[in-house]
């Protein structure tokens, strides 16, 4: 029976493969649930029912520690071999071999490790024509060019689930970026992933049986329909289906299974409660090797808000439409009656005011992401207009008051304080702006002292309510996609104004408006976190090393995705030395936090295992990698191998290469900073022959090497020279003991551009 665990399966492709097939690589996790492969063992149909991307996918029995499975395009790879097949042989068959050519048939090469159940994140591995151990694959192959392939895999079960363990394995070929993958395609990219891995509903129904029943779904069925897995598997999804579901739309999807042909299509569906939801449904069938129909995927997204907020877009123009016609009949009439003049021309001022305070409102709300701000603003949009003063809760998912903002007319903040601490903080049972949010409809109390004593029964909260003055309250709330962001209560304290139905209406608008304002500022401070998320885990976490102290700083750019190319690295080497990154890929957005998550990881592995130690080499190693491997266009960088001495006392010695990257500064024991510029070289990416030599330098025990990227001195007008200047006279000004976080600290305590990234590491040596 499927797990839990199998939505974490989905993730974790959608986590680790490229950009142009994540929505066919989920497809394909969910549908090993669903069908038979060949070599008499069940094993899965591996089609890719979301997306045509060409991804090649094996499927692994790790009891057996053979290859079960194999979709078209891993067939392509390794041609038709009879399955099942043992993992190495299945390789050697494909042509398999790491980057220096040598067979990927080894118990570390990625097959192998996913054969024993551990995941392989992503390592690059080599096509090599005419190496395949069938000779008619052979000879297909002749004069072929190479490919580079990267290979992601993880298991699909463990050893305690029902059936045998399996593994799921994923070839992709290293393609460049082309130019439309601008950022904007690039973060849409990268929202999709998301809500592919989180919230999309799978289900899996068997034809091959009476009624096409459910025969797989995953847990985010239940969390949209509320029907668990048992109540939903062995029935077929009319299940779903309620008194208000479009024959129409039945029809069509009926016609679509008796064709065997996809299908997309939207129609109100029911969840187990009875509550109603737009649901859109996308249908695929599902093939063998032999050409059986043996399942059909459902794809299934509630879409409920996106239809309800169209309705509502409708709704709203339509009467806006209506106050525009009334506005304009109201000045006609004025026209044609005389007498009645003034009465038409304040109906048309009315009506043309409050189409200028919604037109104000949008284009106010919608100009900030800050939520102080967006409250603020909304009060001084209420005020003097609506009311004489104003009163604005913010509550949480739980219904906690999480903030407030006030404003009067006559300004009178310390009594608007007051109140705010005695009453709105705590909401009492008789609160108007309670009774809004518990009801979503408005609170109206009209010249009625009986009810505002009531509505503010503690003694404090009254007083400071009469302080304020008011003899009328309405109360509305602010409502955006099924959830209730606050309240607004607006008061009158003039004897000479009240509260008409025309005004619950408006205040009913603009606090609908303001509550999409408020939901939009939620959802873009989630995605700010997404993306904060996304950087902190493309950094590494800094290891503790014997003899060592480190710290390190990260700084997005204001002006981009919140993600960046710039990246250190700190590594505790197999030869007992220190090694030491900083680098910058071009770039300050997705694409370049991609490149230089791929480039972190390639010189990871040069630092970690290089035939020659010397940092010149392992650059220049890098830079053919770079550029054989397409990975970055281009980036500074700049490696420091320290070795610790064999004697107490005595100084390390530090290898420094640098590519085209700022000089790293040395400070001393006592407090003196040395600016290591004695090498430089052309940027990674520029020139795969260039030589890069190396400096090495004896430093005394106790001093910190701080490596930092250009975005920390580099400001317009400012020459880079002053700005290394600033930055010494920072880091010379600090006390002589000061750590390496103090270090980091105050190197970026200067005037920061904010136009790029800036990552700064220190470390100190003994």
């Amino acid at each position: 029976m499927p797990r839990a665990d199998d939505d974490l399966a989905m993730s974790r492709v959608v986590a680790q493969s490229g950009a142009g097939s994540q929505a066919g690589l989920v497809a394909s996790a969910s549908a090993v649930m669903s069908g038979r492969g060949g070599g008499g063992r069940p094993t899965a149909s591996l089609p890719g029912v979301l997306a045509e991307a060409p991804v090649a996918v094996l499927l692994i029995d790790r009891s057996a520690g053979e290859v079960t499975f194999a979709n078209t395009a891993a067939v392509e790879l390794a041609g038709n071999v009879h399955l099942p097949v043992p993992v190495d042989a299945w390789g050697a068959a494909a042509g398999l071999t790491d980057l220096g050519g040598a067979p990927l048939a080894s118990t570390t090469g990625p097959l192998s490790l996913v054969a024993q159940g551990q995941p392989v994140t992503g390592e690059a591995v080599r096509l090599a024509p005419g190496r395949s151990t069938e000779a008619e694959r052979a000879r297909a192959d002749d004069g072929s060019q190479d490919r580079l392939l990267w290979v992601t895999g993880f298991p699909l079960s463990h050893g305690d689930d029902e059936g045998a363990p399996l593994s799921l394995v994923v070839f992709l070929d290293v393609a460049t970026p082309t130019e439309a993958d601008d950022p904007e395609t690039a973060l849409q990219s990268l929202r999709d992933r998301a809500v592919i891995a989180t919230d999309i509903t799978f289900t899996i129904s068997d034809p091959r049986r009476p009624d096409d029943p459910l025969i797989w779904v995953n847990p985010s069925f239940t969390r949209i329909t509320g029907y668990s897995y048992d109540e939903a598997v062995g029935r077929n999804c009319r299940f779903l289906q309620g008194p208000a579901t479009d024959p129409a739309a039945v029809d069509e999807i009926r016609a679509a299974l008796a064709e065997r042909r996809t299908l997309t299509t939207t129609l109100l569906n029911y969840r187990k409660d009875g509550t109603a939801f737009w649901n859109q449904l996308s249908i695929s069938p599902v093939f063998d090797g032999e050409g059986e129909l043996v399942s059909f995927v459902g794809v299934q997204t509630d879409v409920t808000e996106r239809v309800r907020v169209e309705h509502e877009r409708e709704r709203a123009f339509a009467a806006e439409q209506t106050a525009r016609h009334e506005a304009e009949l109201a000045r006609a009439t004025a026209e044609q009656a005389r007498s009645d003049a003034e009465g038409a021309r304040l109906q048309v001022e009315q009506a043309t005011e409050r189409l200028a305070l919604m037109a104000e409102a949008t284009s106010t709300l919608i100009a900030t992401l800050d939520m102080s701000d967006l409250l603020d603003r909304l009060a001084g949009l209420c005020v003097p207009l609506l009311a004489d003063w104003v009163f604005l809760t913010l509550v949480d998912e739980h219904g906690e008051v999480v903030e407030t903002a006030y404003r009067h007319r006559d300004g009178r903040e310390e009594q608007l304080r007051s109140f705010s601490t005695v009453h709105a903080l705590h909401l009492p049972p008789g609160s108007p702006s309670l009774q809004s949010m518990r009801s979503s409809r408005p609170t109206l109390i009209d010249r009625d002292r009986d009810r505002i004593e009531a509505a503010f029964a503690v003694d404090a909260a009254r007083e400071a309510f009469d302080s304020l003055g008011g003899h009328s309250v309405l109360t509305v709330p602010m409502v955006a996609r099924r959830r209730t962001r606050g309240a607004m209560a607006l008061v009158l304290s003039s004897q000479e104004r009240t509260f008409t139905q025309k005004d619950v209406d408006l205040a009913e608008d603009l606090s609908r408006r303001a509550a999409l304002a408020m939901d939009n500022v939620r959802l873009y401070q989630q995605e700010h976190a997404v993306a904060d998320t996304l950087q902190r885990s493309l950094l590494p976490e800094l290891p503790e090393i014997p003899g060592t102290t480190a710290a390190a700083h990260y700084v997005s750019a204001s002006t981009a995705a919140d993600v960046g190319g710039d990246f250190y690295d700190l590594l505790q080497l197999p030869d007992g030395s220190v090694g030491l990154v900083i680098g910058d890929v071009v770039g300050h957005d997705i694409a370049a936090a991609a490149a230089m998550g791929h480039l972190r990881g390639l010189i990871r592995a040069c630092v970690w295992d290089a035939p020659d130690p010397d940092p010149g080499v392992v650059l220049g190693r890098v830079d053919r990698l770079v550029q054989g491997l397409r990975i970055a266009s281009m980036a500074t960088m700049a490696y420091a191998r320290a070795t610790p001495p064999t004697e107490p006392g005595e100084p390390w010695r530090v290898h420094l290469a640098d590519a085209g990257h700022p000089p790293l500064l040395l400070r001393e024991p006592g407090g003196a900073v040395r600016v290591l510029d004695q090498v430089s070289g052309l940027l990674v990416g520029v020139d795969a022959g260039a030589q890069r030599p190396a400096v090495v330098l004896d430093v005394p025990a106790g001093s910190t090497l701080l490596a930092y990227t250009d975005g920390l001195i580099e400001r317009p007008g400012l020459d880079l020279d002053l700005g290394i200047a600033e930055l010494v006279e920072r880091i010379a000004a600090t006390p002589a003991d000061a750590s390496p976080r103090a270090l980091c600290d105050a190197a970026v305590a200067g005037t920061l551009d904010g136009r790029d990234d800036v990552a700064v590491i220190a470390v100190r040596l003994g």
